[in-house]
């Protein structure tokens, strides 16, 4: 699978959720609903795991995919992903990072590639 970055960071193409889809591995699809259902306290089924990666349009996407507000703005921008956004301090992706310092790495490593 070629890599995919999310507009956040994060690395779909890595991402478990993604995996399972693609493979239709309903078993980690069962590990990861429990596992985000405790993390998250919230009630996710394994059926809910349905992920082609966010920078998908058309395709299937994690229910908070659609309220992402930092999705939303790439999109609207027509960018890459943030590392290609010309705008540093985006107050949603510096709160985004605090819990994702893996996904600020990624977004520095693109800035500074560019």
């Amino acid at each position: 699978m070629e890599k995919m970055v999310a507009y956040c960071g994060i690395v779909c193409s890595d991402c478990e959720a993604l995996i399972a889809t693609k493979d239709g591995d309903m078993k980690l699809k069962k590990e990861l609903a429990e596992k985000w259902s405790k993390e998250f306290n919230s009630e996710i089924k394994p059926e809910d795991i349905n992920c082609d990666g966010c920078l998908s349009v058309d395709g299937n996407h994690i229910s908070y995919c659609y309220e992402c507000c930092i999705r939303k703005c790439g999109m609207e921008k027509g960018i890459e992903n943030c590392g290609y956004c010309d705008k540093l301090d985006c107050d949603s992706l510096t709160k985004f990072h605090e819990m994702t310092p893996e996904a600020k790495k990624k977004i520095e490593e693109i800035r500074e590639s560019r």
